[in-house]
């Protein structure tokens, strides 16, 4: 999972245990394309209340691989309000760009900007800022 998707569940964590009923579909999804196993399924019914099943998903969801976040995404048929609410923060979220490549650059999020790394994204500054052309 991307370290911005990993940076959106944590930020809205309560609300996802909240707002989010896992035993239903959401479960059963996430078995079924292979983003959790059987034992993780077994692990998560076991857990004592609905709280604590959420919660115990969305700790084991960042280790699931890159596909996890998108078929969380697509297993929310029941909650399209969560979805849409994950989406936005999703395109909001301001991510660092691979090391190596862009070393002293930050990607902030859908607006197509690059900025250099000292610059935090509610502070930036428009002569420091370069606009990409996608």
């Amino acid at each position: 999972m991307e370290a911005r998707d990993k940076q959106v569940l944590r930020s809205l964590r309560l609300e996802l245990s909240a707002e989010v009923l896992v035993e239903g579909l959401v479960l059963q999804y996430l078995y079924q394309e292979g983003i959790l196993t059987e034992n993780h399924v077994q692990e998560i019914k076991a857990q004592a209340t609905g709280l604590r099943r959420t919660m115990l998903l969305l700790d084991i969801l960042p280790s699931r691989g890159p596909k996890a976040f998108d078929t969380f995404l697509d297993s929310l048929q029941e909650f399209p309000w969560v979805r849409e609410k994950l989406e936005k923060a999703r395109e909001e979220a301001v991510t660092e760009l691979p090391a190596g490549r862009f070393d002293s650059w930050i990607y902030c999020g859908k607006r197509n900007l690059v900025c250099p790394r000292p610059v935090q994204s509610n502070q930036l500054l428009p002569s420091r800022i370069l606009h990409l052309a996608f």
